[in-house]
């Protein structure tokens, strides 16, 4: 297709056929179909591309090349494309992106010519991505942070939550007199993790109820003396746990009363910005988007449920074009103030400040009670699971306790006696109408990616953290959640 009698001169002009280096082309722009050509393959072959474990957008293939000059390109659901951030040339038809090898296996020299632009590779002969020098990075400036986050403010202030708005969508909301049993069957067969609860006799929404709830419940089964049977959970209802559930939490006042939480929600004309700050403030998964008819508040109607995930979303599209008008966004996660790492990573990246809290991860074989207790007690959404060497096998997430309730498997297992790994099986071999649990749960991104990359795959629907892992082993490093993200970006 590009190729020409000196270009196929080029590609037999290194070691004739006796050595083959295996290399590996890696695309990470997306697409549903990807393929490789080049010259080594006369342009006549498409080499199929596959997505990488954990990097859904990012697609790979290892080819055997002979040492020499090559040019390939990528063909990307029927049309074909270069990597702007591979060296390139202008070829006799299109520009293709070029590579050179020696016959040295462990290293990929590349081309430099006035016609090419040469930046980090995305190739290497044994990893998937290049691995990150354990050194130091320089920080962004306080005048490009102030800038970047200035501008942010001003979209998220200037935009409402009507925004956030589907075309079409429906909500799933609970009456607060149903079983807490039948609840949490529901929430499992509609594959959501929370539901607003409607109290018939106040006219009105009155709460959410969330896999944290159930979790909460599951642990109180598990108590001795407690006062929640399993035979109870067919007739305790909604409204009766939650008025439980304030004992369990002991939330008292200066007058030592017991106090329900009021629910949380907003207004359809309310920014971006206030909708965000609510949900960071009350450390809460969503935001219902409720709208009243009337003055008094009565008639009232739930819009949409509004997530950090929605409202980034609406950040990435409005500067998807601009994004040099935001200088932080170039800026690899790792030397900025952002999410949570292990000390060690933290101390070489130079911001310590970060760990507020430790980084918490659980053996793969700690059971499922040491999970539960770990996410009330830490009041984090999600806990990695690793192996002995501290590379990352899954991740455990509150929402993922609702398939417990398929075919009444709590009732069927002990806490303590069942491990992580196989209440997560659990969850697998069910079938969620709404894709939930669809094997995009455990999502991995480098220390080295930049905060663009980040804020893009965290704006994905089901996407709440990615996990920071080293190149290759998927050793641990941190964990990045979007309460994290708009910490920064808010600068809360």
């Amino acid at each position: 297709m590009f190729g020409s009698g000196s270009e196929a001169g080029n590609e037999n002009s290194g070691i004739s056929g006796q050595l083959l280096i295996p290399m590996r082309f890696v695309w990470p722009y997306g697409g549903r179909r990807v393929y490789l050509s080049g010259s080594f393959t006369r342009w006549t072959e498409h080499i199929p591309m596959s997505p990488m474990e954990g990097y859904p957008t990012v697609f790979q293939v290892i080819w055997s090349l002979s040492p020499g000059y090559h040019q390939y390109q990528f063909y990307v659901d029927g049309e074909w494309r270069y990597d702007e951030h591979q060296p390139f040339v202008s070829g006799n038809y299109d520009v293709v992106n070029t590579i050179v090898i020696t016959r040295e296996p462990d290293t990929v020299p590349t081309i430099v010519s006035p016609a090419a632009t040469v930046r980090p590779s995305h190739m290497e002969v044994d990893e998937a991505f290049s691995h990150p020098e354990m050194v130091p990075l320089a920080s962004i400036s306080e005048a490009d942070l102030e800038i970047s986050r200035q501008r942010i403010s001003t979209f998220l202030s200037t935009h409402t939550a009507y925004e956030l708005l589907p075309e079409s969508g429906k909500i799933i909301a609970l009456d607060v007199n149903l079983p807490v049993k039948q609840a949490f069957h529901i929430l499992h067969e509609q594959g959501v993790p929370v539901a607003p609860l409607w109290d018939f006799c106040k006219d009105q929404f009155v709460g959410i109820l969330s896999a944290l709830d159930f979790i909460l419940i599951l642990k109180e089964l598990g108590n001795h003396g407690s006062n929640l049977t399993e035979e109870e959970l067919e007739t305790h209802t909604i409204s009766a746990w939650k008025k439980g559930k304030m004992h369990l939490h002991r939330q008292i006042d200066g007058n030592t009363r017991l106090y329900p939480r009021c629910l949380v929600h907003a207004g359809p004309y309310d920014c971006l910005k206030d909708v965000a700050l609510k949900i960071l403030q009350n450390k809460v998964a969503t935001v219902p988007i409720i709208h009243s008819s009337s003055q008094d508040g009565s008639f009232m109607q739930i819009l949409h449920l509004a997530t950090l995930s929605g409202i980034l979303k609406c950040i990435c599209r409005n500067f998807k074009h601009s994004s040099s008008s935001l200088p932080i966004l170039q800026q690899p996660i790792c030397s900025i103030q952002l999410g949570t790492w292990v000390q060690e990573i933290a101390e070489v990246n130079g911001q310590p400040s970060t760990l507020k809290q430790p980084l918490l991860m659980l053996n793969k074989n700690a059971s499922l009670g040491d999970a539960l207790s770990l996410l009330v007690q830490a009041e984090v959404s999600s806990i990695p699971i690793v192996d002995e060497n501290y590379s990352l096998v899954d991740i455990y997430s509150r929402s993922d306790i609702t398939a417990l309730a398929k075919d009444k498997a709590y009732a069927q297992i002990h806490l303590d006696q069942i491990s992580i790994l196989q209440a997560l099986q659990l969850g697998q071999d069910t079938n969620y109408p709404c894709g939930f649990l669809n094997g995009q749960r455990c999502q991995m991104c480098l220390r080295s990616d930049p905060l663009q990359n980040v804020m893009e795959r965290l704006a994905n629907p089901g996407v709440r953290r990615l996990v920071i892992v080293e190149a290759g082993s998927k050793r641990v490093e941190g964990i990045i959640s979007l309460s994290d993200v708009f910490r920064f970006l808010l600068g809360v």
